[in-house]
């Protein structure tokens, strides 16, 4: 069974990455929430990151505003690819801080990033990873870009 954890750096971020839980479930991704502070709870994020593939996690989701230093250690801490979510928090500079934040990652240690507030995108790409193994999840993915491309084709004819 594929497993994505999705983590936060604050429940605050739970409106943007609710985005992720909800694209996974259609796909059927079993999926493990938490939060998961970078500055408040860095003993807790150190093992998180460290036992993440030992619990049987295949992917990392991890959304955080602000200064926006989750994927990033989570990334350096695991074998796992992660995928990092910058959150326009109430303390951020326009989402900016997330974004280089997460997407300035040094050579060694990459994180995947997505657009500002883009956990849709973060769970179709974990999606897409698990996929590569999984047949099933290939053909579900395939469904989806038809649908995407159904509704473009349907946008085309209500002009």
């Amino acid at each position: 069974m594929n497993k994505v954890a999705i983590i936060m750096g604050s429940k605050s971020d739970l409106p943007v990455m609710q985005e992720a839980i909800d694209i996974l479930k259609e796909f059927n991704i079993e999926t493990e929430v938490d939060i998961v502070s970078a500055h408040r709870t860095p003993e807790y994020m150190m093992d998180f990151g460290k036992q993440a593939h030992k619990r049987g996690i295949d992917v990392i989701i991890a959304g955080a505003g602000g200064a926006a230093h989750l994927p990033g250690m989570v990334a350096s801490l695991t074998p796992l690819p992660v995928i990092g979510v910058p959150v326009k928090s109430s303390n951020s500079i326009d989402g900016w801080d997330s974004i280089l934040s997460i997407l300035q990652m040094p050579s060694g240690v990459p994180v995947a990033t997505v657009a500002l507030n883009g956990a849709k995108n973060a769970g179709i790409l974990a999606a897409q990873i698990l996929g590569v193994k999984d047949q099933n999840l290939q053909k579900q993915l395939l469904v989806y870009m038809e649908q995407l491309k159904e509704k473009v084709q349907k946008m085309r004819q209500d002009l």
